[in-house]
């Protein structure tokens, strides 16, 4: 036994290297990048991941093919479900400023090697939407001149009739990139006054389409005679709502902002809400407007808004919608090109990935080189992959991250507070120091000296009974509520603080896949009879209920003066299940994709991050 232990130890600390957690300095403020970004530059940043081409082409289509007129719904619900992820972001922003978005806040909460394939997922998701929205850009123009620019190019440059590849370059689409690209490297107010000049005239056009649209509106389109409001039933409303959510991916970008603002912790959680908020009203109005001007089942999924204006006799107005679509993906592009960097050097910065894209430029005080590169491979992914492909392979990165990051906010509050170094530092400059009695040592003492009886004055009495009150209340940050000592104390009294925490976020985690795919896969793919089908939900349901009231019956770190969840772990909780539940709703081949980008993935971890930080 002496023998294999000592064998077994390098593995161990290997394994422990692997989930060991990031140790943020004391001074959170500090940072080589520029904090100049105000609450306003945050908001404005958020809108314009989240309104691009979401607002002006996917309304059209999951009304026409999805949800009809019921995409109103749709939005609406995609939208709660959104702040349920937002929530988790906001605190994590407000808590940890640094770059890095999911990356940091799984670093910081769960280990090294999630964070890694956290991260490296979110590079995969920032390249994917900058290159999905360029296409998008480009499709959208295109169209607008009756596809004079594709049938140039296939004729007079180049034709491709390969497998997952676009049909010709697009050249326009990798164009726009690089020149996006050549603007963000200027800095970060550089990006963020073109970030506000697109916003506010896209914002403008949507309130002129409200404005005019509502006046156009014909209430007729919404009756039995055109098909109903819901002609696709709830099942529609639900498949509609799985595809809009994919409308509001965007407001990651303020947490990747966050250690560029001037006052985070009140600026993260504030820009995120109004972001979202502004995003999920805009989306709501106009998908009402487009199925009241026109039927819904007469739209055009590709220019859906301006092809509406266009139809009721407006063409001068379709044009002024067309700006303000190549406006609001412009917004897009640009949310990703400064998003995408930031991660890059936020994981460089940790050792793991390339040191070179940690470098940033004494006078933009940006990552030049992580832009530079990125941008150029993101203008690469444009000019040759097909739109389809791109936004298939832009979903499951964006769900996995939030799966993280619900689950990181669990973990993080039930987490003992370590001791800082200042804290350290301090006990160590007084090698005798002499600590207050705690109020059982006091209740201790008292009953040793024969004293519990007798006070010196009544108050005295009063303020030992507090205190004693206070003991029984609040317990440390991890262990079980004082209320629930006597019923569970002797199954999980003996667990270290937050083990038992950590073990029930796993326990979820595995319920949720499972219930997931008993309800996703079920009746369909295996086929299980209604008793089998009803019993997996029961037990695996009851499994995850029984795992959240796990995790509640623990004491949470006191109240914090930033931003908070609301109703930890049940918020979280529900972010986990649904991100997991449209994960499982992807196809086959996104699934096939995404493990040969993980293998990349494990490939550069396991060649290159571990060693240099076994290194240092």
């Amino acid at each position: 036994m002496e023998n294999c232990g000592r064998g077994c130890a390098p593995g161990v600390r290997f394994c422990q290297k692997l989930n060991r957690l990031k140790t943020l300095d004391d001074d959170m403020m500090a940072t080589s990048l520029k904090r100049c970004l105000s609450t306003v530059d945050l908001a404005l940043l958020g809108v314009g991941g989240m309104v691009g081409s979401g607002l002006y082409v996917l309304t059209g289509t999951v009304a026409k093919d999805t949800a009809g007129p019921a995409v109103v719904l749709s939005f609406l619900i995609a939208g709660i479900a959104s702040l349920l992820a937002a929530f988790c972001y906001a605190e994590f922003g407000a808590r940890v400023p640094k770059t890095g978005s999911a990356y940091m806040f799984t670093y910081v909460s769960v280990g090294e090697m999630w964070a890694f394939l956290i991260g490296w997922n979110v590079i995969l998701e920032y390249m994917i939407g900058g290159a999905a929205v360029a296409r998008a850009w480009s499709g959208y123009l295109d169209s607008i001149f009756n596809h004079t620019i594709q049938n140039f190019t296939e004729t007079h440059i180049m034709h491709w009739d390969m497998p997952f590849i676009a049909h010709y370059p697009d050249l326009l689409a990798a164009g726009v990139l690089l020149v996006a690209t050549f603007f963000i490297s200027f800095g970060v107010r550089v990006s963020s006054w073109l970030n506000h000049i697109f916003s506010v005239i896209s914002l403008g056009v949507i309130v002129f389409i409200l404005i005019f649209g509502f006046m156009l509106a014909d209430p007729a389109n919404w009756s039995m005679k055109e098909g109903g409001f819901a002609p696709f039933g709830v099942s529609g409303v639900l498949a509609g709502t799985a595809t809009c959510f994919y409308a509001f991916v965007g407001f990651d970008v303020i947490a990747a902002s966050s250690e560029e603002a001037k006052n985070p912790q009140k600026a993260v959680p504030a820009a995120t809400a109004i972001s979202l908020g502004l995003a999920t009203t805009a989306y709501i109005l106009v998908s009402t407007v487009l199925t009241l001007m026109v039927p819904w089942h007469s739209l055009d999924p590709n220019s859906a808004l301006s092809d509406a204006f266009f139809r009721r006799g407006y063409s001068w107005a379709g044009f002024i919608v067309a700006i303000g679509s190549i406006c609001a993906m412009n917004t897009v592009l640009l949310s990703n090109l400064f998003s995408l960097p930031r991660i890059v050097y936020a994981m460089s910065e940790d050792g793991l990935f390339f040191s070179v894209f940690s470098r940033v430029n004494p006078v933009t005080k940006v990552p030049v080189i992580a832009i530079l590169v990125f941008g150029s491979l993101m203008a690469l992914l444009a000019l040759i992959l097909d739109l389809e492909a791109l936004v298939q392979f832009l979903s499951i990165g964006t769900l996995l991250a939030y799966t993280f990051v619900a689950a990181s906010i669990i973990v993080l509050r039930y987490q003992p507070e370590k001791t800082s170094s200042k804290q350290v530092s301090s006990s160590s400059s007084n090698p005798n120091p002499e600590p207050s009695p705690t109020t059982s040592e006091v209740e201790t003492m008292a009953q040793q000296s024969g004293e519990l009886k007798e006070y010196e004055s009544f108050s005295d009495k009063l303020q030992l009974v507090e205190m004693q009150k206070k003991s029984k209340e609040r317990r440390a940050t991890g262990q079980l509520k004082a209320r629930w000592e006597p019923h569970l104390g002797r199954v999980l009294g003996d667990f270290e603080p937050g083990e038992v925490v950590a073990f029930s976020v796993l326990a979820l985690m595995v319920s949720s896949v499972s219930l997931s795919a008993v309800l996703v896969f079920g009746n369909n793919q295996l086929q299980l009879p209604v008793w089998s089908f009803s019993l997996l939900v029961v037990v695996f349901g009851l499994a995850f209920l029984f795992s959240l009231g796990l995790i509640w019956v623990h004491e949470q770190r006191p109240d914090i003066k930033t931003f908070q969840v609301p109703l930890v772990p049940f918020i979280p909780g529900a972010s986990i299940l649904l991100n997991i539940f449209l994960m499982l709703k992807l196809s086959a081949l996104t699934w096939i994709r995404f493990a040969i980008w993980l293998t990349v993935g494990m490939l550069v971890y396991f060649g290159y991050g571990i060693w240099c930080i076994l290194a240092q």
